[in-house]
């Protein structure tokens, strides 16, 4: 399976701060309903590892990644517990290197040349830039695709479904990524009608740009 070109066949990475495991499949239920069939589940709460487990063993149809990736021992956790890509917030080499000797996709956060050019150097073409909207957005990205012509962004930080087609409408964006399709309150709340409705709705937003 080529993750990578499934991510950006959706084009939406959704990121979720799943609280209690038990709404960890219906969240991703949610967001199938409404047309995307990815989630990152984020590393920021005690209950990550076992909701990425149950998507990945109850909702075989999503890919299930792991995000706020920050250390190796997190990397391999979300590994075992059935994740099929990695995304970090900033750039770890450790967490880079080992994510491409095991096969595993991998969208390290970069914002500076520096990073990547240790991305390139990596054989990485796709990363993650966050936070998108404060560190200039598309006109940021646009810059750095001028000397890293080989390299996609999957922008994160900023995105909404107000802006999402400025973004995904760039020909160096893979694909664009949040969380207000999900946000932890309509998680926790259960309002998984909600999701759907928004995940529908930015489907039909970047439906037919690329």
């Amino acid at each position: 399976m080529d993750v990578l070109a499934r991510l950006e066949k959706t084009g939406i990475i959704p990121a979720a701060a799943i609280e209690y495991a038990k709404d960890a499949v219906p969240t991703a239920k949610a967001l199938l309903a409404g047309g995307i069939d990815t989630v990152e589940v984020t590393f920021r709460t005690d209950a990550a590892a076992e909701a990425i487990r149950l998507i990945s063993e109850e909702c075989p149809e999503i890919l299930v990644g792991a995000g706020t990736i920050l250390n190796l021992e997190q990397c391999k956790q979300a590994v075992e517990c059935g994740a099929k890509y990695i995304v970090s917030p900033g750039y770890n080499d450790e967490v880079v290197a080992w994510c491409v000797e095991n096969g595993i996709a991998v969208l390290p956060g970069c914002l500076s040349p520096s990073e990547i050019t240790a991305a390139v150097n990596r054989g990485l073409n796709v990363v993650k830039f966050f936070p998108a909207g404060p560190f200039g957005g598309v006109k940021t990205m646009k810059a750095l695709s001028g000397p890293f012509g080989g390299m996609r962004f999957v922008p994160t930080g900023g995105v909404n479904g107000e802006n999402i087609c400025e973004y995904y409408e760039q020909p160096f964006v893979h694909s664009v990524g949040g969380s207000w399709l999900c946000t932890k309150k309509d998680i926790t709340e259960n309002n998984f009608d909600k999701i759907t409705e928004l995940s529908r709705q930015a489907v039909e937003k970047i439906a037919g740009i690329k």
